[in-house]
């Protein structure tokens, strides 16, 4: 392989790492505090038309960037008024914010730029290359020439896992997700604790979905998220709830997505079909298979009691 097919596969699998990473991490919040979120996939939907639309009519992708996580708190607190304070069915409630958002952005954005689906292309966010490791062989462009979104979501992985592991809120995160009455004895506000992690859950969720409009493909197609969220969900699994298992795990899939547009120039002989299909392939042996042998934390997807 040379190095400059290498260096284009990497920058690719670190493209497309980006979006599930960002997802991902948002649903380690969520997960440590004993929260299934399936609905990531309508975060990541929802965010993405709020940001491309308001970049969009605004030329100002930060813009675009705050409608997307205003999207995102509101899903997020509907979501968790929901399942937290009524203790409702997390997965039920995830699957109908999913549908919810197909059905909303595939109407809003018909109302907005007509029925025909015309591309529509924004000026998003633009590549920074880092000054001196940019220029790096091979790993420079790939980790070095990202957009501020790219920069951010590889920063959150050392901050969260710092915050889980070696701070009083991340004990106490974690403490829900594992036993949530022993938790409350110990006077831990449990339901406000997952209200928090379902808001930065939201949050991440959305700024994948913005990063995929505005960062990467510079518009908005009906159901752009194309399974990412689910993706993510395996990805959590895969990483065995770490945040540095995350990361290893979005740069996994991210592999896997960057072969199809690769394969080629590598020279195998496979149908591209296959190639397609090897991310959500590796979505379901990470839910079937490797979770099965992973320790999830204990509460998780418990429903509250009521008091």
């Amino acid at each position: 392989m040379s190095a400059a097919l290498l260096t284009s596969l990497l920058h690719s699998t670190v493209t497309m790492a980006v979006p599930l990473l960002l997802a991902a991490l948002g649903e380690l919040l969520a997960e440590r505090a004993g929260v299934i979120n399936i609905g990531l996939e309508g975060f990541l939907l929802t965010g993405a038309f709020a940001a491309m639309a308001t970049t969009y009519y605004t030329a100002t992708p930060l813009l675009g960037l705050l409608a997307a996580w205003v999207a995102g708190l509101l899903l997020a607190l509907l979501f968790a008024y929901v399942v937290v304070v009524h203790s409702a069915n997390q997965i039920v409630v995830g699957t109908a914010l999913n549908l919810f958002a197909v059905g909303v952005t595939g109407v809003a954005y018909r109302g907005l730029f007509g029925v025909t689906g015309a591309a529509l292309t924004v000026a998003g966010f633009a590549a920074l290359p880092l000054p001196f490791l940019s220029s790096l062989p091979v790993i420079g462009p790939a980790f070095c020439s990202q957009t501020i979104l790219g920069y951010l979501a590889f920063a959150l992985v050392p901050v969260i896992a710092f915050g889980l592991y070696r701070t009083i809120p991340g004990l106490k995160l974690r403490m829900v997700g594992e036993n949530a009455a022993a938790a409350a004895a110990q006077g831990v506000a449990v339901r406000f604790t997952q209200c928090l992690a379902l808001l930065g859950c939201g949050v991440l969720a959305a700024t994948a979905g913005a990063y995929l409009a505005v960062a990467y493909a510079h518009t908005f197609v009906e159901g752009m998220s194309a399974g990412r969220g689910f993706i993510a969900l395996a990805i959590v699994i895969f990483g065995r709830w770490s945040a540095w298992g995350v990361l290893g795990a979005a740069l996994l899939f991210g592999l896997a997505t960057a072969l199809q547009f690769h394969v080629q120039a590598l020279g195998w002989r496979i149908p591209y079909q296959f190639l397609l299909m090897l991310p959500y392939v590796l979505t379901l042996l990470a839910l079937a298979g490797y979770g099965g042998r992973t320790k999830a934390p204990a509460a998780l997807g418990v429903p509250l009691e009521s008091e």
